[in-house]
């Protein structure tokens, strides 16, 4: 069925990198923009593709244009609650082509070419050609399809605008249910191509960390295909009902992490926090000088308060792994009433990028608006503090209390047997990097050994004490 099409297409290529010196053009992504939408229509001639702006073999080596794509799918059966569903597999088939690399999800999606692909005389008509067969195959309730894309700017812009709106739409809708009012929650794997262990679990209170994915489009999605990447997780029992721990869903994680996760606070990015893939908007991030919580998503430039940008950050604990300090999390879930209410929700959060505090404004407590820093207010650790000292920030007090209990000048370190603190923790790729952070951690090493680090940090390469260690 894929005869027209000059590269390879299957599942096997799912998880394809194409780096900076194998590409030929870059899509949408960090300095561009883009969309994905898929929309039920009444009328929808089937077959139909379009593409609205430059070609591939139009454009130059190393270009970065603009990507949209829209999917009109109709069927007798096909209901609007069924769009985010569909839409999220967009990412998954389109990895399915050799030579094209899809990543994210939604405004925030990512995609390359690569010159091989170019090469085989690979255009974007073949794309869309391959998402009308695949999605069609995939979704058997699908009886008509036309895809459309966009690299035109101003046609991409207006695209853009418009699919945020339906995402608007759809996540407002998810806002009126809560995880009481419900038995089951969700597991999706789709992203297991990319991050082998990460088990994503969607609750009513708490989207999935692409953000595309709500509790009623997981719904949908596991009566629609019960063999798929989203199924059902009974709650059980509540085993910490504030930080969000349910007996199911750890020995659903446990199963479907191939052990390696075994225990999920859905609430907190402290002891367990949930796993990341790569795809979530944002990360919470636990600042120790400050005791506090910061948030970066991943269109922020700068650096963080930790000296680092998003991009080395979702490095250290991308990939499916649980680094304790912190997490991936949609945006959607900084309006939920639940967000990360076992640190303290938003009397915790000591630092956000001015856009991200603008588009949740209406979730944050009144009285913590004006305490809650962005790039703009501060520029480093010193400034933080200072601004929070200001403007009576809680996590002021809290430290307070802190400093009461514990001498500043404490460091303990117990070690039951001796050991080097300078060998045994090592994390892949990136330059080094904090990927820990807690007032205190402890951390199991060879034979039986447990260090306990009070006021420290942990880094990618060693492992660093320091006493008054201050901002």
């Amino acid at each position: 069925m894929f005869e027209d099409i000059p590269v390879d297409v299957s599942p096997m290529y799912e998880g394809e990198r194409i780096r900076s010196a194998n590409m030929f053009v870059e899509l949408a992504g960090p300095k561009s923009m883009g969309a994905e939408l898929v929309q039920v229509e009444e009328d929808v001639e089937d077959g139909k593709i379009e593409i609205i702006g430059p070609e591939l073999d139009a454009m130059q080596e190393g270009d970065i244009h603009p990507l949209g794509i829209l999917i009109e799918i109709q069927g007798e059966h096909l209901e609007k609650e069924l769009e985010g569903v569909i839409e999220r597999r967009t990412h998954e088939l389109c990895n399915y082509v050799k030579g094209f690399m899809h990543l994210n999800q939604r405004d925030a999606i990512w995609c390359r070419v690569s010159k091989e692909a170019l090469a085989a005389g690979f255009k974007l008509e073949h794309l869309a050609k391959t998402l009308s067969i695949l999605f069609k195959e995939e979704f058997p309730l699908i009886e008509s399809i036309a895809v459309t894309i966009m690299t035109e700017p101003a046609k991409v812009e207006e695209f853009v605008s418009k699919a945020k709106d339906q995402y608007q739409t759809r996540d407002a809708r998810a806002r009126e249910l809560s995880d009481e009012d419900v038995d089951v929650f969700y597991g999706c794997v789709m992203c297991q191509s990319f991050a082998p262990t990460h088990v994503c679990v969607v609750t009513p209170d708490r989207t999935a960390l692409c953000g595309a994915i709500n509790w009623f489009d997981c719904r949908a999605a596991a009566k629609m295909d019960p063999d798929g990447p989203i199924f059902e997780i009974e709650k059980g029992d509540v085993l910490e009902e504030v930080k969000g721990e349910y007996s199911n869903v750890n020995t659903m994680v446990a199963e479907r992490s191939q052990g390696t996760v075994e225990r999920v606070y859905l609430h907190s990015v402290f002891e367990y926090p949930h796993t990341s893939c790569g795809c979530f908007e944002a990360v919470a991030f636990y600042i120790p000088e400050l005791d506090g919580i910061g948030i970066v998503d991943r269109d922020f430039r700068g650096e963080t308060p930790l000296g680092i940008p998003f991009s080395a950050m979702a490095g250290q604990c991308s990939g499916g792994k649980q680094v304790e300090g912190f997490t991936g999390l949609s945006l959607e879930y900084m309006r939920s009433p639940k967000f990360l209410q076992a640190d303290g929700a938003f009397e915790r959060i000591v630092w956000l990028p001015k856009e991200i505090k603008e588009s949740v404004k209406d979730y944050i407590p009144e009285d913590m608006w004006d305490k809650i820093p962005t790039e703009e207010d501060v520029s480093g650790l010193k400034e933080i503090r200072s601004f929070l000292e200001n403007k009576g920030h809680p996590i002021m007090e809290r430290s307070k209390i802190v400093q009461s209990e514990t001498s500043e000048d404490e460091a303990e370190v117990a070690v039951e047997e001796e050991t080097s603190l300078m060998e045994g923790i090592q994390m892949e790729g990136g330059p080094m990097a904090p990927v820990a952070y807690a007032p205190e951690l402890t951390m199991p090493s060879s034979g039986g050994v447990k260090i306990i680090f009070k006021n420290a940090k942990v880094y990618a390469e060693k492992v660093i004490i320091k006493k008054n260690d201050k901002p």
